[in-house]
């Protein structure tokens, strides 16, 4: 049997994995079961890279009705099944388990309807983010959310994990974009929330399943909104003599009730690298640098970048440039959308961090930040989505050194928890996964956390939908209905790191 190597005492082990594996082809016939243990490589991590571990079994099913085969069977022999898109989640929440059915969705890959009138796209979750413009771009529409994956993560992924981008401060995240899933809940069973229409009756399960982490179900099929492409936008690149200048000038531009279309922040590290990478034009005599998109009519415009000019040079601002074409804008933006590959040249290795603060502590946090790097002596990059204030520091690590990985890893504990401290959150859209399990106990008390966890036994009694993720603790749900008497737990399998 070409599967996983396990130690030849534990026969039983080997026999159940065969019996699965097995009654898997039945159900997906052809090339979509995968149990070689080289070709399993592929999926033995997403873009958490520093957690590697293989499962017990890759699928690849191409119908809902094969995915409700997969988990009703699964479910009846209490078998535990991870959920996966394109793996590019930066939080460990597709990382598989070595005793769970891994379930790649990236087969699903096909636009199953584009509707103008409504200005709707339905899809398959394993398209591209990116692969939904692209569709539609030559009617001149768009979908808004644009994470800076968007050329590989998939749409399933984005509802998973709520993704953004830089355009989610004024048209929304993809909670914000989504207006109706089809799923599969661990049971088997086939549901569908929401539809083609704004807002549905009843309690809001879309708005559950949307940043679920793969918890709750699996998703199927996912009915999206498109917007026409604005008549006109510029962006304007403004260069700052220090991070905590440009913070507030992004804080002041939103205090004035202006809202860009899209509004980035580096600093030194990150714009360095980005122009060493794509020779965007940035200037390098500046500590941080503010990407400003404003779109609408010409007026509307002149008069939103004058406003916006104004109040950058009551910050400080020691440069700034206008955009004159649709070229330059991209230009602009292609440096930020290279942003993390670009560090990726300047350091062996950098550990993605992603937590989200009130608009008016971003001074603040970046200070904390710098006290931060030089307690751990490891440097930081810092990428925001500063307009929301959800924040990508980079922390530049070797993994080849002893202890750097560690040292990473609490320096980004550091930071979650201060972006706590001053009234923020964990996570903006890369999700809890693996990464910040450990951490949820900063932000929620042990109600708070029942709480969340009756919603998973709602959807999934047995827990057998991507254990190990997002809560700290694993409740069985018969304790949490009698919590008074019992407090029971039952400690995740530990998940190998390199």
């Amino acid at each position: 049997m070409s599967g996983l190597t396990m130690p030849p005492s534990d026969k039983a082990t080997l026999a159940r994995r065969a019996e699965i594996v097995a009654d898997m082809r039945l159900i997906v016939p052809g090339e979509g079961v995968v149990d070689a243990t080289s070709e399993m490589r592929a999926f033995e991590t997403d873009g958490l890279t520093a957690y590697r571990q293989l499962p017990m079994v890759v699928v690849l099913p191409e119908t809902t009705r094969q995915v409700a085969r997969i988990l009703k069977y699964c479910n009846e022999r209490n078998i535990k099944v991870v959920p996966r898109g394109s793996g590019t989640s930066l939080s460990g929440g597709a990382l598989p388990l070595e005793d769970a059915v891994l379930l790649v969705m990236s087969r699903f890959n096909r636009i199953l309807d584009i509707d103008y009138p409504n200005r709707i796209v339905v899809a398959q979750p394993g398209v591209t983010n990116l692969g939904i413009s692209i569709a539609v771009e030559q009617d001149g529409f768009y979908y808004a959310p644009d994470p800076s994956s968007q050329i590989a993560c998939s749409i399933g992924g984005n509802v998973a994990e709520n993704s953004g981008g830089v355009h989610c401060l004024k048209y929304g995240l993809t909670a914000n974009n989504v207006l109706g899933i089809e799923m599969v809940l661990m049971n088997g069973e086939i549901v569908r929330l929401g539809g083609r229409h704004l807002d549905a009756e009843g309690y809001d399960l879309l708005g559950i399943m949307t940043g679920s982490e793969g918890l709750l179900g699996v998703v199927t099929e996912v009915t999206v909104r498109i917007l026409k492409r604005p008549d006109m936008a510029r962006a304007l690149l403004v260069g700052f003599p220090s991070s905590e200048e440009a913070g507030q000038c992004v804080a002041d531009i939103i205090a004035a009730g202006i809202i860009p279309g899209g509004m980035e922040m580096m600093d030194r590290p990150a714009i360095h690298a980005a122009e060493a990478f794509v020779h965007a034009g940035y200037p390098l005599d500046v500590e941080a640098l503010l990407i400003v998109e404003l779109d609408g009519c010409g007026a509307e415009l002149d008069h939103l970048i004058g406003r916006v000019e104004e109040i950058a040079r009551q910050n400080g601002s020691v440069t700034c440039r206008i955009s004159q074409s649709e070229e330059e804008r991209l230009v602009f933006w292609l440096g930020r959308k290279a942003a993390f590959p670009a560090v990726g040249r300047i350091s062996p290795d950098y550990y993605c961090m992603d937590g989200t603060i009130p608009r008016k502590e971003l001074p603040r946090v970046l200070h904390g930040m710098r006290e931060l790097s030089e307690k751990y002596g490891l440097r930081v990059a810092n990428v925001f989505h500063a307009g929301d204030g959800n924040l990508h520091p980079l922390i530049l690590y070797d993994a080849n050194i002893p202890g750097e990985l560690d040292k990473a890893e609490a320096f980004g504990a550091d930071i979650l928890k201060l972006c706590v401290k001053v009234g923020g959150v964990l996570t903006g859209e890369h999700g809890v996964g693996v990464e910040k399990r450990d951490l949820m106990g900063e932000m929620f008390n042990q109600t708070d956390l029942d709480q969340q966890m009756r919603v998973k036994c709602a959807f999934d009694p047995g827990h057998l939908l991507n254990p190990g993720k997002v809560f700290p603790q694993l409740r069985r749900c018969a304790e949490l209905g009698r919590m008074h008497i019992h407090r029971g737990q039952m400690p995740f399998p530990d998940i190998p790191r390199f």
